[in-house]
C-alpha cells in the first residue's frame, strides 16, 4: 500500500493523542500506587494516615476521567472495609 501524505493537522492530533496517552498512563499508575500503599499498611493507623489521601487520589481520577464514578465509590468502600476488618 502506498504511503500517504498526512496533513498538518493530523500530525497535531497524533501528537496530542500521544501526550494525552501519556499523561491518562501517568495518573492510572499514580492511582494504582496509592491504592497499593494502602493494602501493604503494617498497621491500622498507618493506613487511616493515608487514607484521606487516597480518597483524594481517587476523585481526582474520576475528575481527569480515568475512571467512573461507580467505580471509585467501589474502590473507596472497598479499602474502607480492608481497614476496618483486615488490619488489626
Amino acid at each position: 500500500m502506498p504511503i500517504k501524505k498526512r496533513s498538518k493537522s493530523v500530525l497535531k492530533n497524533i501528537r496530542k493523542s500521544r501526550r494525552r496517552y501519556l499523561e491518562n498512563l501517568k495518573k492510572k499508575k499514580r492511582l494504582k500506587a496509592a491504592i497499593k500503599k494502602i493494602r501493604k499498611a503494617r498497621s491500622k493507623e498507618e493506613a487511616l494516615k493515608v487514607f484521606p489521601e487516597v480518597q483524594s487520589i481517587i476523585d481526582k481520577s474520576v475528575q481527569d476521567g480515568i475512571i467512573k464514578k461507580n467505580t471509585a465509590a467501589r474502590y473507596k468502600e472497598r479499602l474502607a472495609k480492608f481497614i476496618k476488618n483486615k488490619l488489626t
